[in-house]
């Protein structure tokens, strides 16, 4: 059997889509928590894990926009192994927070290095190679980087594979990481395609011990205006997400 899907419904985007229709899942309403948009203050970081403290980090997680990216925190926070975290994200959220270490979206990496001591490396894919030439040197020996211009060297990601991956991992998903030509987020957007992202995640679901999955990246039509068209393209791409069975790929 399936794990369940979690979905956390922060913006109302997913009442929009019908992926999830048909599949067990269990629906987190955090429409009603302030400050939590792109800044999580203490706050509404106290309410979120109040409202999750019962939920794994096992499983897959749909998280709402990029906006709420930061949850994943929340989630590999739970994790009581050495694990490696896998990022699929155009921007490599390690920016330093602008107030007073207040948690944000794009914060959210770098403060899980900071205080996590489970956390052995983290994994960045698609990741635009100007931003992660502005990230703080001193997390070199933390970081892998596989930047956007390699995603098409399948060579150079089996090695990079086979090198890296001794450990059990968390993958974290922004749908950010592709193409606008495959689908629309609130962000600025990567290069890459969906079957390129589906090839990653089969060689990483070949490693044996996944421990779970989130996905973010979502987009509020209502609010950019978007056609229908994208509403199907985003539905779609978060159907084939959570057609994943982690079952298959535990030791």
């Amino acid at each position: 059997m399936k794990h369940d899907i979690i979905i956390l419904n922060f913006s109302n985007v997913y009442t929009e889509e019908t992926f999830y229709k048909n599949e067990k899942i269990k629906w987190i309403n955090c429409n009603d928590i302030s400050g939590a948009n792109c800044f999580c203050d203490n706050e509404a970081s106290a309410e979120i894990c109040r409202r999750i403290k019962d939920l794994p980090p096992q499983g897959i997680h749909f998280i709402d926009s990029g906006n709420y990216h930061y949850v994943s925190k929340f989630f590999t926070d739970k994790i009581n192994e050495d694990f490696i975290l896998v990022v699929f994200d155009h921007h490599p959220d390690m920016q330093p927070s602008l107030f007073d270490e207040l948690l944000t979206c794009g914060s959210w990496v770098k403060a899980s290095i900071d205080t996590n001591k489970h956390l052995k490396k983290v994994i960045l894919i698609g990741t635009s190679d100007e931003l992660l030439n502005k990230i703080d040197k001193r997390y070199t020996d933390k970081l892998i980087e596989f930047k956007e211009s390699q995603l098409e060297d399948r060579t150079a990601w089996q090695q990079f594979y086979d090198m890296h991956f001794d450990l059990p991992i968390y993958i974290s998903i922004d749908k950010d990481v592709l193409s606008p030509d495959e689908d629309v987020t609130n962000w600025d957007q990567g290069k890459a395609t969906m079957p390129e992202l589906k090839r990653l995640l089969s060689i990483l679901l070949k490693h044996g011990k996944i421990i779970g999955i989130d996905i973010c990246g979502e987009c509020k039509y209502s609010i950019l205006g978007l056609q229908d068209s994208s509403i199907s393209k985003d539905n779609e791409i978060n159907r084939q997400l959570a057609e994943i069975n982690l079952q298959d790929y535990k030791s």
